[in-house]
């Protein structure tokens, strides 16, 4: 069901966990998908011995891909017109993601068109680090 302007309000908060227990098998498919084999995500020994990091961590599109799904599970699909975050830590094989949209406005479309929500957008594992910020903007119902 569509977003209504009038059922929402400023301060609304829609939060979705958007994965439970990360896996390597998760990390390696998206890299398989998005054709970032980028060594940092899927080889352990370089990682570890010339990375310096203490294991391979998902790519950060991932994230943000998983955060984009909580958006249009909560605005529908098609609808969002404006979505952007930084990557603001690493997410580790074994993270738990939860997901939080935040009204931060409702306001006539420029040009016209109808009304759009503005949303601040956060993603933070199990041990509330944020791992994703950003904001978005969608279409919604009168």
């Amino acid at each position: 069901m569509a977003l209504k302007a009038s059922e929402l309000n400023v301060g609304d908060v829609y939060e979705k966990e958007i994965v439970n227990n990360l896996t390597r098998t998760q990390i390696v498919q998206y890299a398989g998908a998005s054709g970032d084999y980028n060594p940092v995500h899927t080889d352990e020994l370089y990682t570890r011995e010339i990375a310096g990091y203490p294991t391979v961590f998902a790519h950060g599109m991932l994230s943000m891909g998983m955060t984009g799904a909580m958006l249009t599970d909560y605005v529908g699909d098609g609808r969002l017109t404006k979505y952007g975050v930084r990557f603001t830590a690493q997410v580790w094989p074994g993270d738990t993601l939860t997901a939080t949209a935040t009204v931060t406005a409702i306001r006539d479309e420029e040009g016209g068109n109808g009304q759009v929500v503005d949303l601040d957008v956060s993603t933070r594992n199990s041990e509330g680090v944020e791992v994703v910020k950003g904001s978005a903007t969608a279409r919604i119902d009168a």
